[in-house]
C-alpha cells in the first residue's frame, strides 16, 4: 500500500538527540573526574580501622589502629579492614549513583554506560 502523503522528515530531530547525548557524555566524563578528586572514608571497628577511597572507587589509604593488631587474633584484623573497605565502596558508589540522577534526570542507566 502506498502513502500519498507529505513525508516527514526526522533528521532534525536526530541531531538533537546526538547533541544531547554528546553534552551528557562530555557531563559524565567531567563528573567522573570530580569522582576522582573527591574522598569518602568507611570505618569498622569504631574506626579502629579506617579505609579512603575516590569518588570513583579508588582505595587510596588504609590505616590501622596499632591497638587493634593483635597477633594472636589476626582474623579480627581482617575482617574490620574487609569491613571498612566495603563501607567505603559502598559511600562511593551511593556518592556516583546521587551524582549519576542529577545528571540523568533520574532516569536509570544502563551499568557501565558512564
Amino acid at each position: 500500500m502506498r502513502s500519498f502523503g507529505r513525508k516527514l522528515s526526522n533528521k532534525g530531530s536526530t541531531g538533537n538527540l546526538m547533541k544531547q547525548i554528546q553534552k551528557a557524555m562530555q557531563a559524565a566524563e567531567e563528573m567522573q573526574g570530580e569522582l576522582a578528586a573527591e574522598s569518602v572514608e568507611g570505618s569498622a571497628g569504631g574506626e579502629m580501622v579506617r579505609v579512603t577511597a575516590t569518588g570513583a572507587g579508588q582505595l587510596t589509604d588504609i590505616v590501622i589502629a596499632p591497638e587493634v593488631v593483635d597477633p594472636d587474633d589476626v582474623e579480627m584484623l581482617q575482617d574490620l579492614v574487609l569491613a571498612a573497605v566495603r563501607d567505603a565502596t559502598e559511600k562511593a558508589t551511593a556518592m556516583r549513583e546521587e551524582r549519576m540522577k542529577g545528571l540523568t534526570g533520574g532516569m536509570p542507566m544502563p551499568p557501565g554506560l558512564f
